[in-house]
């Protein structure tokens, strides 16, 4: 499984991918996320799905964007280019993989601004190639494990919030999800685009980096809990009835 999340604010966007991979009962890490930057603008792409499809579709993309006569000056004409070629890659090898028990599975999140972007965005490629954009009605997408941080999302993440506030947003819904899913682990690779810089950062955070950050949030989870008001809690449990615990047994009537 993968962990992928993009975020896009008013100041910019945030990637945040994951590095394990499975293969059975194998365990290696693999960098998920490719960086892209030219005169023409900037553009990091994030994949979840199978590692083949994934190279392959690459491969044909980079070559597609080395040998093109007018350089892409939108990004939604890069997200056509890459879906171009993952529908190639499906036409090529979709059946083999069906035949091996193997779903042709590749969900793609690209982002960044090229020169006749008004702004910077952020689009999620389907595996059959169609694609939709991220925009500030829910402000972000996982792909791969989604369910675990996405709670964390949905409760702080705005469209309002400045840059710095995402990705700490984003890393706690990626501690959420390492707790709980086996498959998602450190190292994590960060980008960051600011709005209008037409330039990435990029930047690998170890286990060891957020430690105290993840230990301050579970310790202060903790301590929510503890200080939540318990008068609705005290209300039911001084109606509740002691059972004897044998079958068929009633509580005595009043």
């Amino acid at each position: 499984m993968t962990f992928c999340l993009g975020i896009t604010v008013e100041e910019g966007l945030v990637g945040i991918a994951d590095t394990r991979i499975t293969s059975g009962n194998e365990l290696t890490s693999a960098q998920k996320v490719s960086i892209y930057q030219n005169g023409q603008g900037a553009f990091f792409l994030m994949t979840s799905g199978l590692r083949s499809v994934r190279d392959k579709t690459l491969t044909y993309f980079e070559e597609t964007l080395e040998t093109c006569a007018k350089p892409f000056d939108k990004l939604y004409k890069v997200v056509n280019a890459f879906a171009a070629e993952l529908r190639r890659v499906a036409t090529e090898d979709k059946a083999f993989l069906a035949e091996s028990g193997l779903g042709f599975n590749l969900h793609v999140l690209i982002g960044g601004q090229m020169t006749a972007d008004a702004s910077h965005k952020l689009y999620l490629v389907y595996p059959e190639g169609n694609w939709v954009e991220i925009t500030e009605g829910t402000p972000y997408h996982i792909i791969g494990e989604g369910g675990y941080g996405k709670p964390v999302l949905d409760r702080t993440l705005k469209y309002s919030d400045p840059l710095r506030m995402a990705l700490k947003v984003g890393c706690l819904a990626f501690d959420s999800t390492r707790i709980s899913a086996s498959d998602v682990d450190f190292p994590i690779d960060v980008v960051l685009c600011h709005r209008d810089g037409l330039e990435l950062v990029q930047h690998r955070y170890e286990k060891e980096d957020l430690a105290d950050i993840s230990a301050w949030w579970q310790e202060h989870l903790r301590g929510l809990v503890h200080d939540l008001p318990s008068e609705w809690i005290d209300n039911v449990a001084s109606k509740l009835t002691k059972v004897c615990g044998k079958p068929g047994c009633l509580p005595d009537s009043k």
